[in-house]
């Protein structure tokens, strides 16, 4: 919670001084307060940052993905945008723009956060065509995806430095590729001027059951698939690959 939340329930300064010094409240950010521990989760502090950033503030770039579940992101600094700031605090990477309105904000899951269209125009500004293009995937698979906002979004987006890739990623229909291994194969295939193939595309498979193929062209009855050390290094991964290509091509 912030100081500012605080005394509209009404707690004075005194107030929460005393229940800063009993441990029923605990400093996050300066203004911003854990309630009666500090074990916050990863949406805890992203709160804490957004609230630590000005009554304007929303998550935002790869924060903002990350909760929206288009990308994995392992960052420790949180981003946040904000139309106007009290300042930065430690932790938080903040992102000043005069464009930030209700038109381009919600909130989600308690957390004000860009929207999903806002989010993957700023993601486009910063991510590399193929991790621009699997949040955009992502998107169409989670149903968050709309693309008449994402019009709006870069019909307003007054020179953002995002809107041309983001216009580019939404050209066409976007592959979901799982890693950047994934990601650098279909760089390869479109390249060579192949056929788009389906990707990472479910197959009920006689006598085994559902089968993810990495890449798969139905007319070809052709499947690639991309084992990396990293995802399919242990016994087990080594196991579950062998069956499942044999399965695949049976």
């Amino acid at each position: 919670m912030s100081r500012a939340q605080l005394r509209e329930l009404g707690f004075g300064r005194g107030a929460i001084a005393r229940r800063l010094e009993a441990g029923r409240l605990h400093v996050v950010h300066r203004g911003v307060y854990a309630v009666g521990h500090t074990a916050l989760t990863r949406e805890g502090r992203w709160l804490a940052a957004v609230l630590a950033s000005g009554p304007s503030a929303a998550l935002s770039h790869r924060s903002a993905a990350a909760h929206w579940g288009l990308l994995h992101s392992d960052q420790t600094r949180i981003d946040v945008t904000a139309a106007r700031s009290r300042g930065g605090a430690p932790g938080i990477r903040l992102h000043r723009t005069r464009f930030l309105n209700a038109h381009n904000t919600t909130t989600h899951r308690g957390i004000p956060i860009t929207t999903v269209a806002r989010t993957l125009l700023d993601l486009a500004a910063k991510e590399q065509p193929a991790r621009l293009e699997r949040a955009v995937a992502q998107a169409i698979r989670q149903n968050v995806y709309d693309h008449q906002a994402i019009t709006e979004v870069l019909a307003t987006s007054n020179g953002h430095r995002g809107g041309k890739a983001l216009s580019a990623a939404t050209a066409r229909e976007p592959k979901l590729t799982r890693s950047d291994w994934e990601a650098r194969v279909l760089a390869l295939i479109r390249a060579a001027h192949l056929p788009e193939p389906l990707v990472n595309h479910t197959l009920d498979v006689p006598d085994h059951g559902p089968c993810e193929a990495d890449f798969y062209w139905p007319t070809n009855r052709l499947i690639i698939e991309t084992d990396s050390w990293q995802h399919h290094g242990s016994r087990a991964s080594f196991e579950a690959d062998r069956a499942k290509d044999a399965a695949l091509t049976a």
